[in-house]
């Protein structure tokens, strides 16, 4: 297999490796494979532990790595989780007929800073919010107003990094039906606001269709008592809520369509599809996601997260030395091991809060991901908008939730199935278990499964700066193969530094300077946006949480082929979309053209 010279690697990967991941005494990114894997094998039987640690580092030089956190803390001692991703109620996770007293919120607030504090990133649904219009007949109450609320917990996060503490990411989430809405969809509409957040509008079926057919919609609240709502023009309805007012179902969805496309925000969870796919249904209800998207959790959940560099399993890449090939039974290999140390990771990290640790414990998720996938299709001579692609995506998405599964189950037999494991539920009509071949359904009816989910396919950027040669983040075509990224290292001002992607470099090794790129190098912004979506849809069923994708447009994309590209997305199950139409006047840390110069501050779309 053709490897990479060492010194190959961009000097800001070494810049960003020493800023985020090395520990004291630390110089090479082979001792921070060292010490995770020595700390994360640690739980193991005494007998055994050399010889874990030794699989967790040699599955490390092949490319599996844990993500942020876990590379970061494990074995340090620090204050710090290794989780990257979490949900937190706002009140009390019920559906109760209560909205959340300010005591409620407040106590959510110091959840938030807590979590954030050691590193954990947050999403929250604020739905249980009273909408701004409610009239409160007590003036000290302030429980109204979804958008005041988000301030706060801004501000909280911004407080943070001038601590000293490496800020957060947080996720808003508000249901398509609250009275807050438009309000919400505006926020950060051509203005800095709310700078530690990504927002997204829980949208059920119930309220596309109402699009489709152009038909009413109502804006009503749970939560307020019956003289608040009557104050503010509110009437009851039949289910108990109350309605604030009724407008056309397209009224609302063109806004936020308009925003989506001026500004990128806000996103679409399409949440009755992820409560509808999950195995865990009937005892969990999904509200809201971790920031990035990838991780549809219940309140207090958590996952752990570490993907798998797929540019590393190519055998020979661009075709040299023979037909280009992907290694299936080593990427099983790899998924097997990885499924062991997340799994690991759950036993000694540090918990933020009490309720993280006994939701994690009952259900114990895992994320198994991916990265370099844009990388890998170059090394395999395919586009990333070949069927080819595609069908191979699918191919490496499947195997690996067939691995990882096989994996989960052999734990159970040697460590215990989750507390919350139910094999009826597993293998219910259309649960994605169900789906399994029968080798892999057998082991579980016969184990269990230690894990109750394991798939999760996030962005990894610093990771993959630091740790896999500035490969392809994730599941997203490259942003560009030779550009120019502005980044802060340290408490130094953000600077300009000139990144090569790691496929390009390998190209030129092997082909020289001069060689013309072969058309399959496809930048993002050269994919249509109906094969950023085929992409996705391919790969989803294979995973059983979710993935992490921004489908970017051309800055020429109006709003009504936004509109066409979210109900293509809902048409084809997908769990969610965000989108990116790349304006001068927005902010980016980007820049496609290696010697222009970036303007403003910065901007970040990832975790």
């Amino acid at each position: 297999m053709v490897k990479l010279e060492s010194d190959a690697l961009p000097p800001i990967s070494d810049l960003v490796l020493a800023d985020r991941y090395l520990a004291a005494g630390e110089t090479t990114r082979n001792q921070v494979f060292e010490r995770v894997a020595s700390a994360l094998a640690a739980i193991e039987p005494p007998a055994r532990r050399g010889k874990v640690a030794r699989q967790f580092y040699a599955n490390m030089l092949r490319g599996t790595i844990g993500a942020g956190r876990i590379m970061a803390n494990a074995g340090t001692g620090r204050n710090a989780t290794m989780i990257n991703c979490f949900v937190h109620p706002i009140g009390s996770p019920s559906t109760g007929v209560a909205a959340p007293s300010q005591a409620d919120i407040e106590r959510a607030l110091e959840a938030a800073r807590v979590t954030l504090a050691m590193g954990g990133g947050v999403g929250y649904d604020f739905s249980p919010i009273a909408p701004a219009e409610s009239w409160v007949e007590d003036p000290s109450n302030r429980t109204r107003d979804v958008c005041r609320w988000i301030d706060r917990f801004d501000d909280a996060c911004v407080a943070l990094s001038r601590q000293g503490t490496r800020r957060g990411a947080q996720m808003a989430v508000l249901r398509c039906d609250h009275p807050d809405l438009p309000a919400f969809v505006e926020a950060k509409r051509g203005r800095r606001r709310w700078t530690t957040f990504n927002t997204s509008v829980a949208v059920t079926d119930a309220f596309m269709r109402a699009v489709e057919d152009d038909g009413l919609w109502l804006l009503r609240h749970r939560a307020m008592p019956a003289a608040a709502c009557l104050a503010a023009g509110a009437h009851r309805l039949d289910d108990g809520t109350w309605c604030y007012a009724a407008l056309p179902a397209r009224q609302l969805w063109c806004r936020i369509v308009e925003c989506a496309c001026d500004s990128a925000e806000p996103g679409l969870l399409f949440i009755d599809e992820i409560n509808r796919s999950n195995d865990l249904a009937s005892i969990e209800t999904i509200c809201a996601t971790n920031p990035c998207g990838e991780q549809p959790l219940p309140p207090w959940g958590s996952c752990v997260l570490g993907p798998i560099d797929l540019s590393r399993l190519v055998r020979h890449p661009f075709g040299v030395g023979g037909s280009p090939r992907f290694d299936f039974v080593k990427l099983g290999h790899c998924v097997r091991i990885q499924v062991r140390l997340l799994d690991n990771v759950l036993e000694t990290t540090r918990w933020p809060l009490a309720e993280h640790e006994r939701e994690a414990r009952q259900k114990r998720r895992i994320g198994v991901g991916v990265t370099g996938l844009a990388d890998m299709l170059a090394m395999m001579r395919l586009a990333y908008s070949d069927d080819g692609a595609r069908h191979l995506a699918a191919a490496i998405a499947r195997s690996m939730r067939d691995h990882a599964f096989a994996a989960s189950a052999a734990l159970a037999r040697e460590r215990g199935a989750y507390p919350a494991f139910n094999l009826d539920r597993c293998f219910a009509p259309g649960a994605f278990a169900a789906r399994l071949p029968e080798t892999v359904r057998d082991a579980i009816a016969a184990q269990g499964l230690r894990n109750s989910h394991l798939l999760s396919f996030a962005p990894t950027g610093s990771v993959s700066l630091a740790f896999a040669g500035n490969c392809s983040s994730g599941v997203e075509p490259a942003f560009d193969w030779v550009y120019r990224r502005t980044a802060r290292i340290g408490k130094n001002p953000p600077l300009v530094y000139r990144l090569e992607n790691r496929a390009y470099r390998l190209f030129r090794e092997l082909h020289g300077a001069n060689a013309p790129l072969p058309a399959y190098f496809v930048r993002a912004n050269e994919v249509a946006p109906a094969d950023h979506i085929g992409m996705l849809s391919v790969m989803q069923p294979f995973v059983d949480a979710a993935i992490s994708k921004t489908i970017i447009v051309s800055s020429r994309t109006a709003a009504g082929e936004i509109d066409a590209l979210f109900f293509r997305a809902w048409r084809a199950r997908l769990k969610g979309i965000t989108v990116f139409r790349p304006d001068e006047a927005l902010d980016t840390v980007l820049l496609a053209k290696a010697d222009k110069q970036p303007e403003g501050g910065v901007r970040c779309f990832g975790c």
